[in-house]
């Protein structure tokens, strides 16, 4: 995790403050690399009414009854909640909030699935293991390839995960044993972040109390129990992903009751666009549209935005019939912004998801995809949802998003960001980004997850201010209007020093301040 910045002029508040809604600063005026927003607002959008415009969030959930959110929800008219009625006539039935294919009719969700190389690599073992490429039919061969490459993924996976699940329970059990002695030489129950300080000042007798409030600090964590319990939290997502995601004798899809093999099967799932576990969907529903300036947490993007939830992501990867599914679903039902923070290794149905992309294309939605967190080259690497048809044919209504940090310094692309000067189209702030979390909680987390939403709330704001703008105008916009930056960064997951610009096809970073400006000298020419 990257440190605080040191806002020299701020007092203690306003500089906690500041950190948590960095992506909303200016470069010029806050010094950090923000996109602007707060300026945007303040010298461009002041007087202005805007419209307001349907977000699609397609993800793991999103918490329905969130103090930052509830107002801003969408909720489709004419369906009435709970009568068991498929009132408009759509194929699904009390869809009030929007939809979750990853759930059964009697109410039960799926929370956990298998990677799509586990499920590769169950289907054709069988198969192929222990054979000869040989041996095979062409239209076998190139089965073969995908069987021996997603083993491969997978066996690495495994083990990597194996050994991160051991790391992680030793850090617990000995910062469990490290927390209870410096609690029994400070003579308390509670390591708080206020105890430590004032340990670290005044208990030389107890010199790592200074270090671990620190530590605390920079995690933004209020005491070692809440360090603890993230620890705890990290434990049982990597041990889901040992004894589920990547075991390919799980299989939860039973829940759901579909056909997995046909994909031209729609109308599965239930209601519930909440699902079991929100935490990932509510943080990305957050950044777009948390309300603004309630003082209540995290302030989204855009303020006239209404947020429809379309549960397709489970922990693991997501199936390419679900995604195609909410795509359609999102479209159908009014969303202009489509946003997509999932991705994975391996599409063998691709094709049902690009057709659900120019389904989004003919009917003017525009799609922003996270590029995804391997610290890859996505023009030569393999990330999915991806920036182009099978055809190689570029999405054109679709905009791929890397991640960048607060610190325009060697680490201004996010360490962990996937990039390509071809297939990324624009870098956005996915670094410590504060947002909201289900129980009327908050918690920052990093990724291009969180990037692609900041550009979606990006593309709401424009769309909610210029509604004349079609797709592909908007991207162009965003694209054309993204701040460039030259930093010499390390190139993520490298130490080798490489232009920032060089990582993405703009060059930049998204700048909302920006993109309305040139949105303003686009509608006015066009008059």
């Amino acid at each position: 995790m990257l440190g605080l910045l040191s806002f020299t002029s701020l007092s203690a508040s306003a500089q906690a403050d500041a950190v948590r809604r960095w992506q909303h600063l200016d470069l010029k005026a806050d010094g950090v690399p923000g996109i602007s927003a707060d300026r945007a607002y303040r010298e461009l959008l002041a007087n202005r009414k805007p419209t307001p415009v349907i977000v699609a969030v397609l993800d793991s959930g999103i918490d329905s009854t969130h103090q930052d959110l509830k107002a801003v929800l969408w909720r489709k008219p004419g369906e009435i909640a709970g009568n068991g009625l498929d009132d408009d006539q759509n194929g699904y039935v009390d869809d009030v909030r929007g939809w979750n294919f990853l759930g059964g009719k009697d109410g039960q969700n799926i929370a956990v699935e298998t990677l799509e190389q586990t499920r590769i690599y169950g289907q054709y073992k069988l198969q192929f293991e222990g054979k000869k490429r040989k041996a095979f039919s062409a239209a076998d061969q190139a089965k073969f390839d995908v069987y021996e490459q997603a083993k491969a993924s997978y066996l690495k996976d495994l083990a990597n995960e194996n050994k991160q699940l051991s790391t992680l329970t030793e850090a617990y059990d000995s910062n469990t044993a490290s927390f209870a002695q410096m609690k029994q030489a400070l003579n308390t129950t509670r390591l708080d972040t206020a105890l430590l300080r004032q340990a670290a000042r005044t208990r030389t007798d107890v010199p790592s109390a200074g270090s671990l409030y620190t530590f605390l600090s920079r995690n933004h964590f209020a005491s070692t129990d809440d360090a603890l319990k993230s620890l705890n939290n990290a434990i049982t997502r990597s041990r889901d992903r040992v004894e589920k995601s990547l075991n390919p004798a799980y299989n939860p899809r039973p829940l759901v009751g579909d056909d997995v093999a046909n994909l031209a099967e729609t109308g599965y799932g239930n209601p519930d666009s909440q699902g079991p576990d929100a935490s990932h969907g509510t943080h990305c529903a957050g950044i777009i549209a948390g309300v603004r300036g309630n003082q209540l947490g995290a302030d989204g993007v855009a303020g006239a935005v209404r947020i429809m939830s379309v549960r397709s992501t489970p922990s693991g990867d997501e199936r390419d019939k679900d995604v195609a599914n909410a795509i359609r679903y999102a479209v159908d039902n009014g969303a202009q912004i489509i946003s997509m923070s999932f991705g994975k290794d391996y599409s063998p149905d691709k094709a049902v998801v690009d057709a659900a992309m120019q389904y989004a294309d003919q009917k003017g939605v525009l799609l922003v995809h996270a590029a995804g967190n391997s610290s890859n080259d996505n023009d030569t690497g393999l990330n999915y949802p991806s920036a182009r048809y099978l055809n190689g044919q570029d999405i054109a209504n679709q905009i791929t998003v890397g991640a960048s940090s607060r610190l325009n310094t060697l680490e201004l692309a996010a360490r962990f960001s996937n990039f390509g000067k071809q297939t990324v189209d624009v870098f956005a702030p996915g670094v410590d980004i504060y947002s909201s979390t289900p129980a009327n909680t908050y918690a920052t987390y990093s990724g291009t997850s969180m990037a692609a939403p900041v550009v979606a709330g990006v593309a709401a704001v424009l769309k909610s201010y210029f509604p004349q703008l079609t797709a592909l105008q908007i991207k162009q916009i965003i694209l054309q209007s993204a701040v460039p930056y030259h930093t010499k960064v390390n190139k993520p997951g490298t130490q080798k020093l490489v232009d920032f610009a060089s990582l993405s096809k703009s060059g930049g970073i998204v700048n909302l301040y920006e993109a309305v400006k040139l949105a303003d000298q686009q509608t006015a020419a066009a008059k």
